[in-house]
């Protein structure tokens, strides 16, 4: 059995006012073909498909298109879970039109999914909370998934009515797991667990989630999970939230962050992106394929002593998304921003570096107050800044005094 892996979608999601549409449309339209060309059996997405409860309507369009061609006219199961993004009714909503192609979208960790038959062969067996178990055509062994979308502490515990206040999310989250696997997950069929959590190996440093990520840790009684956590049972575990490809243990079964499929953020810079083929039997290890991403605009951080080099530079990279740091030992001038804008159409942010900022700082220990007040002013703009302000500045200063 081949299964495809991605996750992290977040559809409607921009950098900084850039809109990413027309990549997160290219980079659908890639995985489509992967999974088409690979010819693989079911599909899996691990959570955060939107970027907030709330995304645009052409987001939310280009997830329901994109979703009815990776199931190839209900042949081949799509199962998407919500991550901390989502919104879980929003992705619950078309659950009675899109069971009739075989898209299967769980909101909660106790979403139960009603059993359906197409007419493609694809059949949902059993479900119960948290659990389904697929027959896939021309296969003669079921594919099995706990399905495990986000939800804190405070909401596993409601979802699941446990009174004990002492229990971690971790222990409570294995021994739901555990008791779900002991029932349904035998060594005759495929058995994978499908989660937008935080994992990583214990006793190790935690992996810092991405820039202008939603953190789930320590929020909500939210803690990281081991992969001894995953019942013995799994032989994928499909993760979501973190933006790098990772596989975080091979023990006691692969566990992978597939990423996000796009470059969100600057700490994401010259990321590969990638979408896992899984090829999977009953009771055999998983073996993992990783299937390298091409659309999308890379992200680059460049930093630069001299204007001159920077605009040639940037002509010559016209199709990336730039964060350009500019050191000098005087702020930009108005000019010199206009000039390296005109250069670059997808300049996202300039930072400029004053090198002299440091002694600048130590300079100013004492404020002499005999000083008039435009004379403070300037001193300060000096300190803030490292240069005087010029007279268009001073002037402006007067006239909101009144003067």
């Amino acid at each position: 059995m081949k299964l495809l892996h991605t996750s992290d979608w977040h559809l409607g999601k921009k950098l900084d006012t850039f809109s990413r549409f027309d990549e997160q449309e290219a980079v659908l339209n890639e995985i489509t073909t992967i999974a088409h060309n690979e010819k693989v059996d079911a599909i899996l997405i691990a959570g955060d498909l939107f970027d907030t409860f709330n995304p645009p309507v052409e987001a939310v369009e280009l997830f329901y298109r994109t979703l009815k061609n990776l199931s190839r006219g209900g042949t081949c199961p799509v199962i998407a879970i919500a991550g901390n993004h989502d919104s879980p009714d929003r992705i619950e909503a078309p659950d009675p039109l899109a069971r009739e192609l075989a898209i299967i979208l769980a909101g909660y960790p106790i979403t139960k999914i009603r059993p359906f038959k197409n007419e493609s062969g694809v059949e949902l067996l059993q479900s119960k909370a948290g659990f389904i178990e697929l027959k896939l055509p021309h296969y003669d062994y079921p594919l099995r998934i706990i399905l495990n979308p986000y939800a804190n502490q405070f909401r596993m515990k409601k979802y699941l009515d446990i009174q004990d206040e002492e229990i971690e999310l971790r222990n409570l989250l294995q021994s739901n797991w555990q008791k779900i696997a002991d029932e349904h997950c035998d060594n005759k069929g495929v058995n994978i667990l499908l989660s937008h959590m935080f994992f990583t190996q214990k006793g190790t440093k935690l992996q810092e989630e991405p820039d202008d990520e939603k953190s789930i840790l320590h929020i909500g009684g939210v803690q990281a999970l081991y992969p001894e956590n995953i019942p013995s049972q799994i032989q994928y575990a499909a993760i979501g939230h973190l933006h790098r490809k990772q596989i975080i243990s091979l023990e006691p079964c692969p566990v992978v962050y597939s990423g996000s499929p796009v470059s969100y953020s600057f700490s994401e810079a010259n990321q590969e992106k990638y979408v896992q083929i899984i090829d999977v039997a009953p009771d055999k290890k998983a073996k993992i394929s990783h299937v390298a991403l091409k659309s999308g605009r890379k992200l680059v951080r460049k930093t630069f002593d001299d204007i001159d080099k920077a605009v040639e530079w940037l002509t010559e990279h016209q199709e990336n998304l730039i964060e350009l740091t500019i050191e000098s030992d005087n702020y930009l001038t108005a000019e010199e921003r206009k000039q390296l804008k005109n250069a670059h159409p997808y300049i996202i942010n300039i930072i400029p570096k004053v090198k002299s900022a440091a002694n600048i700082r130590g300079e100013m220990n004492n404020i002499d107050i005999n000083k008039n007040i435009e004379e403070l002013f300037a001193d300060y703009f000096h300190h803030k800044k490292g240069q005087m302000p010029n007279k268009d500045l001073i002037d402006l200063f007067k006239e909101i005094q009144g003067k």
